[in-house]
């Protein structure tokens, strides 16, 4: 069975910053492509970032390019990606969602996606 557990939401005041866990199991890890979508009250759920398989590689939504960087631990069993966000904004309030599929270009819409965390909620104060 698949499981992909969240950490580290919480509340962070605005230019703060957090970092997110996500630890897989049940999955070959270093085979599957990680990414973080978010979901904030009313809307629908959004790409936020991904890495490949091998950690190499990543891309992200334009609306976090530059604040936050996806990175991966695929080694000694450790089988989690992080989620490290800096300078936030109030509009980065969100159910952060953490996802696995084997596509890594297929990751960016929600349809792409083949495995969910249940999220966990960060939220950013002015």
């Amino acid at each position: 069975q698949v499981q992909l557990v969240e950490s580290g939401g919480g509340l962070v005041q605005t230019g703060g910053s957090l970092r997110l866990s996500c630890a897989a199991s049940g999955l070959t890890f270093r085979n599957y492509a990680m990414g973080w979508f978010r979901q904030a009250p009313g809307k629908e759920r959004e790409f936020v970032g991904a890495i490949n398989y091998a950690g190499d590689s990543t891309y992200y939504a334009d609306s976090v390019k530059g604040r936050f960087t996806v990175s991966r631990v695929n080694f000694n069993f450790k089988n989690t990606v992080f989620l490290q966000m800096n300078s936030l904004k109030s509009e980065d309030t969100a159910v952060y969602y953490c996802a696995a599929d084997l596509q890594f270009r297929d990751m960016s819409s929600v349809e792409g996606v083949q495995y969910w965390g249940k999220g966990t909620l960060v939220t950013v104060s002015s």
